[in-house]
């Protein structure tokens, strides 16, 4: 009661009384002189000016005097008002909005059974608000916003010289000495093919050699995760406890990309991250509200733009339907944003299924262009050898130097 003064002016509105209304806001403004003042809801006073005719036109010049009125006496007290009410879009030449500062417009999109809150700024005066529509939750805790990451985030770090391991021998080789600091590197391939396991480990590899690394998963809980990666060579979960890691689970089907970046951002920056894992970007597709997966591409390369300009490194999983060699890199068409590209196959080689994998893009650094097997051990991925000596690798069936597969049967004169 000390510090929050609660006032009905039920009685007023419903008697349309403009004058008595405002007698009783500037009689208890005079006695609590408050710091704040709103109005909720500011459109039950104006409810009148709905008639049409005559009578319509009257009453709405009766509203904006009174809104005038109340914004002089306010900003004479220098009171910071908060002025509520439902309004539609057709409103936007309602009398209030002229005399705000500022108007924040809230919405309440609705797809399906994703239901996601937006806000915007149509006006800040004296200001330059962030333009678009920003995305904010309701929870126990309060409403957070979660701003829209821009275009242009900011000026990417320069990109160094150093090289990060993968954690995967012979990897490193392949990458001309390891991934280059402050790169956005993709690892794409086929259900099974290995692409957490690849991501684990370099994840543990950064946790080895100290540094701090968040990983973002989206395809399963963060507890079947840690449970995988206790075959890595560090304790993920001591890691954890010590604030050198950060495993984050989003998974809602409402999600949206600033909200993402968001939860990245506060662990990196809580953490002083030198790596982050996204697993995977499919996931992440799916985890989006619909009113999001149209733009995905675009999302996805503001996000990119927002963690590279911090000098994280980043590596993005993303999985391909096709299994098998020839198809194309990812299903997302998003390859534009990445520096690295490794993509991970099934061939069959000697009646054999078996996984390689070839580095096809590194921006500005030389790189190895033959493809090499690997084999997923209980110690984690293991590269094996060099596939040089095999022909039509991207066919799926490969034919070794001289030694060609059998061809199918083929009519000849009306006989197999």
């Amino acid at each position: 009661p000390s510090a929050v003064r609660f006032l009905n002016h039920s009685k007023e509105g419903v008697s349309e009384d403009l004058d008595a209304v405002l007698d009783r806001v500037v009689k208890a403004v005079k006695e609590f002189k408050p710091a704040f003042l709103a109005v909720d809801s500011f459109r039950t006073i104006g409810g009148h000016v709905r008639p049409t005719g005559e009578t319509h036109g009257h009453a709405m010049t009766e509203l904006t005097e009174f809104v005038q009125r109340l914004a002089q006496q306010l900003t004479s007290w220098e009171i910071t008002s908060f002025l509520l009410g439902e309004y539609h879009n057709g409103e936007a030449q309602h009398p209030v909005f002229t005399v705000a500062d500022s108007i924040l417009w809230l919405s309440d999109d609705v797809d399906r059974n994703s239901a996601v809150r937006k806000l915007r700024a149509v006006k800040v005066r004296g200001r330059a608000p962030m333009p678009g529509l920003h995305t904010f939750r309701i929870t126990s805790d309060g409403m957070q916003v979660f701003p829209r990451i821009p275009e242009q985030h900011g000026q990417r770090a320069m990109r160094s010289k150093k090289r990060l391991g993968t954690g995967v021998p012979g990897l490193d080789e392949m990458m001309g000495g390891g991934i280059p600091q402050g790169d956005v590197v993709m690892l794409t391939g086929p259900a099974g093919s290995g692409k957490t396991t690849f991501a684990t480990q370099f994840v543990a590899e950064g946790l080895l050699r100290n540094e701090c690394c968040v990983v973002a998963v989206f395809e399963e809980f963060p507890e079947a995760y840690l449970a995988r990666a206790k075959t890595a060579s560090v304790d993920f979960g001591a890691k954890i406890d010590a604030d050198k890691l950060s495993v984050i689970y989003l998974r809602p089907l409402d999600l949206s990309v600033d909200e993402m970046l968001a939860e990245i951002l506060v662990a990196v920056r809580r953490t002083g991250a030198t790596r982050v894992v996204i697993d995977s970007l499919s996931g992440f597709e799916i985890a989006l509200a619909p009113t999001f997966r149209i733009d995905f591409r675009e999302s996805l390369y503001r996000l990119v733009g927002a963690l590279t300009a911090t000098g994280v490194t980043v590596m993005m999983t993303a999985e391909v339907i096709e299994p098998f060699a020839g198809g194309q890199f990812t299903t997302e068409r998003v390859s534009f944003v990445t520096d690295d590209i490794i993509v991970q196959r099934y061939v069959e080689i000697d009646g054999e299924l078996r996984k390689v994998l070839a580095v096809v893009k590194m921006r500005g650094s030389a790189h190895s262009t033959s493809f090499r097997a690997y084999d997923l051990t209980a110690e984690g991925a293991v590269m094996g050898e060099d596939l040089s000596e095999y022909h039509g690798i991207t066919t799926g069936v490969p034919s070794r130097d001289g030694v060609f597969p059998p061809q199918p049967a083929t009519m000849m004169a009306g006989r197999p």
